[in-house]
């Protein structure tokens, strides 16, 4: 099934997106209350094209993994961590498909970071990486957008990572997927910045389920950002990104100056 949240002539809702979403036919069905659980629809249909995609959910936290894939750590002169280095992003980043990515002007290089997110459905706390999957409502494509400059220059990710904005994820939930080895593809202005695969995680995905459960309370609606593979970049004003992941679909966002 795919979830998604979206803007309709009479206000906003969750929907199950029927098929793949891909035809110009498509239609959503509204879901009453939240999407966790079994669905209980209201009856009320609407054409995917008469209504706009947001963000698929609204996260009470985002916890992103860093250096997650071998190639992105050598890209950035980094070891892979012997245990995910785990970073927050405030809910506050959250936007959804074609919303634009602003780039703050106290910033001087704003990157890329396709990623993978796995969206919770319950709450967990120290849960086992053999249960891990017990607690995932579906996964969703991210871009995990940083001032890499106030990376560098900090010490530490809060401001890099937490500009409103820096969080588009879409453009729905995927609930039935094996999510072990997925290509993952990111291009800017359709030239391909970032090609590679699930499978090249360092900490798998019940691995980092059990590890930030270890550390905090995850409740449903809670984003985890797995990480992202080598070929990040800059964007600019006027350009567009776009991160795929196959079995799920693509998440376009214009770039603008704030």
């Amino acid at each position: 099934m795919r979830l998604a949240r979206i803007a309709h002539p009479e206000g906003v809702a969750f929907v199950s997106v029927d098929g793949d979403g891909d035809s110009d036919d498509t239609m959503v069905s509204e879901i009453a209350d939240h999407p966790f659980g079994k669905p209980n629809y209201t009856g009320r249909k609407w054409p995917l094209a008469d209504t706009r995609l947001l963000s698929p959910i609204l996260p009470t936290k985002v916890i992103a993994v860093g250096r997650n894939y071998a190639d992105h750590a050598r890209e950035m002169g980094n070891e892979v961590p012997a245990e995910p280095m785990i970073f927050l992003k405030p809910s506050t980043t959250v936007i959804g498909p074609n919303a634009p990515i602003r780039r703050p002007k106290q910033s001087e290089q704003v990157d890329f970071e396709g990623e993978l997110a796995v969206i919770i459905g319950q709450p967990v706390k120290n849960v086992p990486a053999a249960q891990a999957a017990q607690a995932v409502l579906g996964y969703t494509v991210a871009n995990d957008v940083s001032a890499r400059d106030f990376q560098r220059s900090d010490g530490q990710w809060g401001r890099a990572k937490g500009f409103d904005t820096f969080c588009p994820i879409g453009p729905w939930i995927e609930t039935a997927l094996d999510p072990a080895d997925l290509a993952i593809r990111t291009t800017v202005d359709g030239e391909t910045k970032q090609d590679s695969r699930t499978s090249e995680l360092v900490h798998k995905i019940p691995e980092l389920i059990e590890f930030v459960s270890s550390v905090m309370t995850l409740l449903p609606g809670d984003t985890i950002l797995t990480g992202t593979p080598a070929g990040v970049g800059p964007i600019v004003a006027g350009q567009e990104v776009s991160v795929t992941i196959d079995g799920i679909g693509t998440l376009t966002n214009p770039v603008e100056d704030a």
